[in-house]
Formats: structure tokens, C-alpha cells, sequence
């Protein structure tokens, strides 16, 4: 599953900086202009305009350009494979825990 693996990790690195994240987190209310992406954030134009291109190439948002503005859109089919992955972590520990409680819970019986 190296295929599978590398998404993640592209996901998880395109989400490792908070830039990133707060654009997401502002996309979750739905689509908006880079110029209104930029606005809460003090850098320059060209520095916020890669973070939106490390994000696309991520294909966490989708943009389109209808004459000279530019809207960004999340895709939240990006989030499937991580919710599934993390599902199956949770899944693992939660095993794990019941037979570390069956353990012990057996250990106070003997």
C-alpha cells in the first residue's frame, strides 16, 4: 500500500502548518477569494498565494478563476483516507485496551 501511505503523508505534510490550516478551517464555512483567504493574515500576496498552491497540489481545496477572481473551494473527499485512518488506530487501541483490562482484570482473580 506505498500509494495509500504517501497520501497520507502528503496530507498530513500540506496540513502541518497553521497557515494552511486556518485557510482549511475557514473553507469549512464554505468557498471564498483569495482575496478574502489573505486578508487575516500579514504576508505578502505571493508568500499566501504558495501556501494555496501546496494546498491544491495536496488536493486538499480546488480553485476556479472566472475573470480575474479567483474562489477556493475545500474538498472534503481529501478527508476520507485520513478519517479512515485514524479510524483504524482507534480501532487497534481500543483492542489493545480491552485485552490489557481482561489482563489485569483476570490478574485480580487469581
Amino acid at each position: 500500500m506505498p500509494n495509500y501511505d504517501d497520501h497520507i503523508d502528503n496530507i498530513f505534510r500540506t496540513l502541518a502548518d497553521p497557515t494552511r490550516r486556518a485557510v482549511v478551517d475557514r473553507l469549512c464555512e464554505g468557498p471564498a477569494t483569495v482575496a478574502e483567504l489573505a486578508t487575516p493574515f500579514q504576508m505578502a500576496l505571493p508568500s499566501f498565494l504558495q501556501h494555496l498552491s501546496i494546498l491544491e497540489k495536496g488536493n486538499i481545496i480546488t480553485s476556479k478563476k472566472v475573470g480575474r477572481v479567483r474562489t477556493c473551494y475545500l474538498r472534503p473527499d481529501a478527508f476520507k483516507m485520513i478519517e479512515e485512518w485514524l479510524s483504524d488506530r482507534r480501532t487497534l487501541w481500543e483492542k489493545r485496551l480491552d485485552a490489557l483490562e481482561n489482563y489485569l482484570d483476570n490478574q485480580q482473580l487469581s
